[in-house]
């Protein structure tokens, strides 16, 4: 498949930071990236919760009220 370049601005830090969790998973930033937006196509949507909430307890709850709603959708 042909590819393309994408260009993105992020602060310095975060870049250095995702470099080294990436380097430590074995993939390239690119290779993440990749993964990343070929999960929100597949899943049509940004694949993860985003919330102010930082307890893994409201983000699973949160996950649960968004397949019950994709459910009820489905439904109607």
């Amino acid at each position: 498949m042909p590819s393309t370049n994408v260009n993105i601005r992020m602060d310095i830090e975060t870049k250095k930071e995702a470099e080294k969790l990436f380097d430590s998973l074995g993939i390239r930033m690119t290779t993440a990236i990749n993964i990343f937006l070929k999960q929100a196509i597949k899943e049509q949507g940004i694949p993860f919760i985003i919330s102010t909430r930082s307890s893994n307890i409201d983000l699973l709850k949160q996950k649960q009220e968004v397949s019950e709603a994709d459910e009820n959708i489905k439904k109607s």
